[in-house]
């Protein structure tokens, strides 16, 4: 569908202000922060029009309400040049969050600015914007946007699907939306009469929630186990996310439902819409989260390397032995099998490496692979005695053997004998490449031969 992304909610100004501590107060247990620097960027609904925008080449507009005070003059300079603003006029002050952290770590959150705005009546140019929208994304923060009669009246009136992000202080979603996408907390929070956190506490939950909403479905995020997506009715669909290590979750549910709302502008349905938002979110966190929210992040559907680097470090800290291997592994056969789990149990962890579909075109010709890395990297993460996947673009691993330094490098048995090009790299740091037994009789190329005949 033609038309833009439509945002509308409560526009923040979030402020992390970073430094460094290495000493307790006199007076208090708490540390003192040293060397502070200051970074601005938008929050709220204004961080989720801003992902969206990153992400596609649609026009995303962004309806807020917007005082005429500082915090709003900073948050209209975050945005210039990124989306376009439609403010609805207001008084109380623009909200400003100011997180004190020490390094990757938060420590105190200061709030300021009126919790609801006082709302002017709705724009002519907002109500037209809403009906021409491929989508709408309402990015409710409990600031009293969603609550005025005119901006309800606007949303229920829209041409394209909208996706509901909620608040516990905001508004109930208008009927009849096509997705609300609450986080694990505030589902249990809205139907307290569901004990639990397993998957099947969520599900009851998200389908009181239709019923109580009227809506078509409800994503109830849950962090690392991914998303559960009921219509309210027969088994919910359950998205797991993809496995990340660290990294800043603030602002990932805002990731979420811009990637869920622009997948369903592109004409995608919902159970699509939620499967794009998980993976999106994994990404968003792994490349740093908000903090990084000017940063290009990776696809979203390839295995972010954080996560190999993350496994690397917990091992190393317990004095463990790194393992990696690699290849195309375009189909997955027993000869792989054999050949990571032999791998797996030279050390405390495998990293597996793989070459990109580019990388696998030119060595093994146009026709490949038959497979594409995201799919094959998923494949691969699902087996036990993997560890990470690494999906890499050259010829050779050497780059990426030169970044995460494995103790060991692992090829097949058909190999034996051959002076591996990777050990020379390996050798650097005192790594050793080794070959494994093979099992004979099973290669990718043979499979592909085989179904032609």
């Amino acid at each position: 569908m033609t038309g833009p992304l439509v945002v509308v909610g409560d526009a923040l100004l979030d402020v992390d202000l970073v430094g460094s501590a290495s000493r307790l107060t006199p007076d208090a247990p708490v540390p003192v922060v040293e060397d502070v620097s200051r970074r601005e960027r938008p929050g709220g609904a204004a961080l989720a029009a801003v992902l969206a925008a990153a992400a596609t080449t649609r026009e995303v507009v962004l309806i807020a309400p917007l005082d005429s005070d500082e915090g709003a003059d900073r948050l209209r300079a975050l945005l210039d040049g990124r989306v376009r603003l439609v403010p609805i006029p207001a008084t109380g002050g623009t909200a400003v969050k100011q997180r004190i952290r020490v390094g990757d770590h938060s420590v105190a959150r200061l709030d300021s600015g009126a919790p609801v705005a006082t709302l002017g009546p709705l724009p002519d140019e907002a109500a037209s914007v809403l009906r021409s929208a491929a989508a709408v994304l309402v990015a409710d923060y409990g600031r009293g946007t969603t609550a005025a009669a005119d901006v309800r009246e606007a949303l229920a009136a829209a041409r394209g699907p909208v996706v509901w992000d909620p608040h516990p202080r905001g508004a109930d979603p208008v009927r009849g939306v096509r997705l609300v996408t609450p986080n694990a907390a505030e589902a249990a929070r809205l139907v307290p009469a569901v004990d639990g956190d397993g998957l099947a506490a969520v599900g009851a939950r998200a389908e009181a929630l239709i019923g109580h909403w009227g809506v078509g479905a409800v994503a109830v995020t849950m962090g690392s186990r991914g998303a559960l997506l009921s219509y309210g009715s027969g088994a919910p669909m359950v998205v797991p996310a993809v496995p990340v290590s660290g990294g800043d979750s603030c602002g990932a549910g805002d990731s979420f439902a811009a990637a869920a709302a622009l997948a369903l502008a592109d004409g995608a349905v919902t159970g699509e819409a939620v499967a794009a938002g998980v993976a999106v979110a994994s990404a968003f966190v792994a490349g740093g989260g908000a903090s990084a929210w000017d940063v290009d992040r990776p696809e979203p559907n390839v295995v972010a390397e954080p996560g190999a680097e993350g496994v690397i470090a917990r091992v190393r800290a317990a004095g463990g032995t790194v393992v990696a291997t690699g290849g195309c592994f375009d189909l997955l056969h027993p000869g792989h099998v054999a050949t990571l789990r032999a791998a797996r149990g030279l050390g405390d962890c495998l990293v597996v490496c793989i070459n990109s579909d580019d990388s696998v075109r030119r060595l093994k010709g146009p026709s490949r692979p038959l497979v594409t890395a995201p799919d094959r990297a998923r494949v691969l993460e699902a087996l036990e005695f993997v560890d990470a996947v690494v999906v890499f673009d050259e010829d050779t691993p050497s780059a990426v053997l030169e970044r995460l330094r494995p103790d060991v490098w692992a090829k097949g048995g058909d190999y034996a004998g051959a002076d591996l090009p990777e050990a020379a790299v390996l050798r650097t740091w005192g790594g050793q490449a080794v070959v494994l037994p093979y099992l004979d009789g099973h290669s990718t190329t043979a499979l592909v031969e085989r179904s032609r005949v």
